[in-house]
């Protein structure tokens, strides 16, 4: 049977990095029936949305979508629709796997970790309002549900992969309520898993401990806020965004995405690096059950990478997008 995913190109390189990206996965031989629709800057001027109607029906209906980066004003502006599909589909999970690339050298070469962050409350619930003038007051939202949810999402992570360690990171020394809810909701699901170590890091501990050593590290697990700042900042351990997947995940639907931004300066160039969404894929494909079309694909990227012969221009290479993702094709068949 086909399966129908939802297509969200994005802004800026998106569409050359998602048509790269079909491409390669039409050479896996995955049947896959391709719904294209709109979001972002793009969106909104064609539409008069950055997530129009059309575009969330086609995401309820196929309940998979890969997505391609979008932009968002800084300061003013709409609504950024990652964090619309994250509010609409209530994609609770936000999955970072972060893994050296041999190949592409980097300060650590054993770095292999993922992060799960909460992403639909903490301070990015949104609740800001202006109480007096220049006084600003942000709330943060933390939830039993919520936190229940994220930290068992984590500890399944790590027991089917066989992993050893969850890490939760916090700054209950000093946020007592707040981060020390989250922290006790975390013991408490620890105590299912036995055979999983817990560890317990305050934020700023940890944000030094990785970059020193992060091979220390192994299932990571944190409120919204924290998680999306260490997640860039491991992603720079291994290259940097445009090498890194990421999933955001619900009970009903996924979407899986490149994380790094839109380039809109590299828009039509032809030079985007796909890696990032073409990994992206990778973990939609395991999510589908195609586990051995999943495990083809990252092993061929690797394997392009690890050569250095087809790179594009931000690692140092200069191969167009086309010719770098038809070296993966051609590692496909090897």
């Amino acid at each position: 049977m086909p399966h129908h995913i939802t297509l969200i190109a994005g802004d800026g390189i998106g569409p050359e990095v998602a048509t790269a990206t079909q491409k390669v996965i039409d050479a896996l031989g995955v049947h896959v029936i391709w719904d294209e629709q709109d979001a972002g800057l793009g969106s909104l001027k064609k539409h008069g949305s950055a997530l129009p109607e059309c575009t969330l029906n086609s995401i309820r209906k196929n309940t998979v979508a890969l997505k391609g980066p979008t932009t968002t004003p800084v300061g003013e502006g709409h609504i950024s629709a990652n964090v619309q599909l994250r509010r609409t589909f209530d994609l609770y999970a936000s999955v970072r796997p972060v893994r050296s690339v041999l190949g592409v050298k980097t300060r650590f070469e054993d770095v292999d970790l993922v992060i799960f962050r909460e992403n639909t409350e903490g301070l990015y619930a949104g609740l800001e309002n202006e109480i007096s003038n220049g006084v600003i007051l942000s709330i943060k939202v933390v939830t039993e549900k919520a936190t229940r949810r994220i930290a068992k999402a984590a500890f399944e992570y790590a027991a089917k992969k066989g992993r050893k360690k969850v890490t939760v990171s916090h700054k209950a020394n000093i946020m007592k309520l707040g981060d020390g809810f989250f922290l006790k909701v975390v013991r408490e699901v620890a105590q299912n898993y036995p055979a999983i170590k817990l560890e317990e890091v305050i934020i700023d501990a940890l944000c030094m401990n990785l970059v020193s050593n992060p091979s220390k590290y192994d299932v990571l697990v944190m409120e919204n806020l924290y998680g999306d700042i260490v997640s860039d900042l491991c992603a720079g351990l291994v290259g940097g965004l445009g090498l890194v997947p990421g999933a955001n995940i619900g009970e009903e639907v996924a979407i899986f995405e490149a994380v790094h931004g839109s380039a809109a300066d590299l828009a039509g160039k032809g030079v985007a690096n796909p890696t990032a969404l073409l990994k992206s894929a990778c973990m939609m494909l395991e999510h589908l059950g195609e586990l051995s079309a999943g495990e083809r694909l990252e092993t061929a990227i690797n394997q392009v990478l690890a050569t250095g012969k087809i790179r594009t221009c931000d690692l140092g290479g200069t191969a167009s997008t086309n010719e770098y993702a038809d070296a993966i094709i051609a590692a496909l068949s090897r």
